[in-house]
């Protein structure tokens, strides 16, 4: 493990939270002095990809400070909710987060099936195993592309996408869709492995093991990208504790959790795999975080394959469901974070309420704090070792 900690935040200027007020013209008026500049970095800037305008105040190439302005994607997902009935619902899970919709399905069909007291078949479970974290393998080479893309590597892209249509080609087969999944129905899943399934994800597995080292040839061991993150965006384990930072961020920083370990669920507890941990708490630290997670999965996929059972694929229970009274949290490990549902229920055929708790927007709230004082270049360093998927925070 790496440690650039205290010399990164010898270094760094002291964050000076008094520059915060209470609106946006309060915080960014020009400076009359004409020494600092106010600039727009997104929502046209290609590292924000369209869809998340960053304020900045720049002192030169300095940044004194950084502000993230949402709301150019609001859905109102939680107000939808209480307008369908709880299956109707489904598929805007997956329209949340698209690069790790099933996770966020099933953290949705797992509070309800909890509210309304649903058992799930076992061999069931094991299929919502492996195809989640063959999700989060896509995810996180779309992440992986898409970053080395932000700072200026191409190549890497393109190997991304190849490995990452295999999967899509994969879970097409027992989902019937490519992006926004919705698979996870409530007391199992819509549809059972197809006989080609099982060989062609093997067949997957060893083609990315092999290439794996590759990556870290191309990629991981340059000395461009070591220069762009190695001792920048450094977040320590306090300033991720007290931002709420889960998944790959708080790992990057030296803390094991996972919900997966943290918050048993499903049947996780029955394979072996290890929680990537790094402890230099800077972009390159998140950088190896996921890519050492891209390995564990991998692992998981192969041993729930090793010992899935047969039977059916989906419980008992009423077609039409009408949970009681009552509500239900339910918690799953997205490829960003803790992903967490609330479902309130009246009794009713429509949720009373639904609270969906997205890991990138605490995530997000970081980079105010770790941009300020950085240079302007080190901003998309910092921005895109984030991993934000901004649909699942203007949700």
């Amino acid at each position: 493990m790496r440690d650039h900690t205290a010399a990164a935040a010898a270094s760094k200027p002291p964050v000076d939270t008094s520059l915060w007020g209470d609106s946006y013209a309060a915080r960014f008026e020009p400076d009359p002095s004409g020494e600092r500049m106010i600039v727009n970095m997104g929502p046209q800037h290609p590292s924000t990809h369209g869809v998340l305008r960053v304020l900045l105040e720049l002192d030169g190439e300095y940044i004194v400070r950084a502000e993230p302005v949402l709301g150019y994607i609001h859905r109102m997902h939680e107000w939808m909710a209480e307008n369908r009935t709880y299956a109707q619902f489904i598929p805007n899970m997956g329209r949340v987060d698209y690069l790790h919709a099933l996770a966020w399905n099933w953290a949705y069909v797992g509070a309800v099936e909890r509210l309304a007291g649903m058992e799930v078949p076992e061999r069931a479970e094991y299929i919502r195993v492996i195809t989640c974290e063959l999700n989060r393998i896509s995810s996180h080479l779309l992440w992986w592309g898409a970053y080395l893309l932000d700072l200026g590597a191409f190549t890497p892209i393109m190997y991304a996408f190849d490995d990452r249509e295999r999967i899509l080609d994969i879970l097409q087969m027992v989902t019937g869709s490519r992006l926004t999944y919705s698979s996870f129905t409530f007391g199992g899943v819509s549809m059972d492995l197809p006989p080609q399934f099982i060989p062609k994800t093997r067949e997957f597995i060893a083609t990315l093991r092999g290439r794996l080292p590759m990556f870290k040839d191309l990629v991981t061991d340059n000395g461009i990208l070591r220069g762009r993150c190695e001792g920048i965006g450094i977040l320590d384990l306090d300033t991720a504790r007290r931002y709420g930072a889960t998944g790959p961020c708080l790992r990057g920083s030296g803390q094991p959790y996972d919900v997966r370990r943290a918050e048993p669920y499903s049947i996780y507890d029955r394979f072996e795999y290890r929680i990537p941990t790094e402890s230099a708490c800077d972009a390159m630290a998140r950088y190896y975080v996921r890519l050492c997670e891209i390995d564990e999965s991998l692992s998981i996929v192969e041993q729930a394959m090793d010992s899935i059972p047969d039977g059916p694929i989906q419980g008992k229970g009423p077609r039409k469901i009408r949970p009681p009274k009552g509500e239900a949290c339910f918690a799953v490990e997205g490829a960003r974070g803790k992903i967490m549902v609330m479902v309130q229920s009246d009794g009713g055929p429509n949720p009373y309420r639904v609270k969906l708790r997205a890991p990138g927007f605490s995530n997000l709230s970081l980079f105010a704090e770790l941009a300020q004082g950085t240079l302007l270049s080190d901003a998309v360093s910092i921005l895109g070792s984030l991993d934000l998927v901004i649909p699942e925070i203007d949700r």
